[in-house]
């Protein structure tokens, strides 16, 4: 079985205390249950910290959150995990070490990447230079076999990476060239109607809700410096949304889903533009973060607008 990912993906590391959006602060994180019983057997002072700050109702575990940032206990006020600390890395839980790493299993093949919540990882992906292509990074010579529609699928995603890299044209230009080659309806709504719809989802973060309320301000603002930023973030949503397709139509609903995050950002950047007269690199990196953070890792969300594009 190989495993697949992006070539910017060995190129990450965690920045630790040095990360303004700590994934320890807001996440109510589960505890596989190999590592809770690795915590169970730790004695001491430091293994009482563990088990008063563990909550068990029996059919999972998590951390306890502190305080009204809702802090992780064991996240230390200079930004570094006690845990770590006192135990070594190999000590965290699977979502702790993995973060913000996402899967997909197929039959000839494990998927990895990045996710754009992390801020590191939103910088790294959407300021890589080069192109983005697919990469065997692990192999352990077991031969399978992808079923006919994974075929499929990799040829579809494979034709998009081409596509969407042909700098010849501009990204707005390869975006539509993608709906049409994979027949996606995309809805033809206006800012303010996408910011109707994203008000009405779950919202995690009250300054979510001050950059939706901005759309409708502008939409035919050049971003021109950010053309090669915008076609990373397309690439990532492929990547990241297509693997899972059921069939073409799902596929085509996905690349739908794609597109609209795409779409959605590239409007909030231009509404910073016409609001400040500039949209840096920093800002759109940090609003892909917030997108990915609300939209992506909320399972009811995506839903309701892969529900609404398919």
């Amino acid at each position: 079985m190989k495993t697949i990912a992006p070539n910017y993906y060995t190129k990450f590391h965690c920045i630790a205390d040095k990360c303004r959006h700590s994934c320890c602060i807001g996440w109510e994180i589960d505890i596989d249950e190999d590592t809770l019983d690795f915590y169970q057997s730790i004695g001491g002072d430091f293994g009482n910290k563990l088990h008063e700050n563990i909550e068990n109702d029996g059919e999972s575990a998590h951390f306890s959150l502190v305080g009204k940032e809702e802090r992780c206990p064991f996240l230390k006020e200079n930004g570094l995990c006690e845990m770590i600390l006192t135990l070594g890395e190999d000590a965290l839980c699977d979502i702790c070490r993995e973060h913000p790493r996402f899967y997909h299993v197929l039959s000839d093949r494990d998927e990895v990447g990045l996710g754009l919540c992390c801020e590191e990882a939103a910088r790294l992906i959407l300021s890589w230079e080069g192109d983005i292509v697919l990469e065997v990074i692990d192999d352990d010579g077991e031969d399978t076999t992808p079923t006919a529609w994974e075929e499929t699928l990799f040829s579809l995603r494979k034709h998009l990476f081409v596509l969407l890299q042909d700098r010849k044209k501009p990204i707005h230009e390869r975006a539509e060239e993608m709906l049409a080659f994979c027949h996606a309806e995309f809805p033809n709504k206006t800012p303010a109607e996408w910011r109707d719809i994203f008000l009405s989802l779950e919202q995690l973060d009250p300054a979510w809700r001050e950059t939706l309320e901005s759309l409708g301000v502008s939409q035919n603002i050049p971003l021109s410096d950010l053309e090669k930023p915008f076609e990373n973030l397309l690439l990532y949503f492929v990547y990241r949304h297509t693997a899972e397709a059921a069939d073409e139509r799902d596929f085509s609903a996905r690349v739908s889903f794609a597109y609209l995050g795409y779409h959605i950002i590239r409007l909030l950047c231009a509404t910073k533009k016409a609001q400040t007269g500039v949209c840096a690199f920093h800002e759109l990196s940090e609003l892909a973060r917030r997108y990915s953070s609300e939209i992506e890792y909320s399972e009811e969300n995506t839903e309701a607008l892969l529900c609404l594009l398919r």
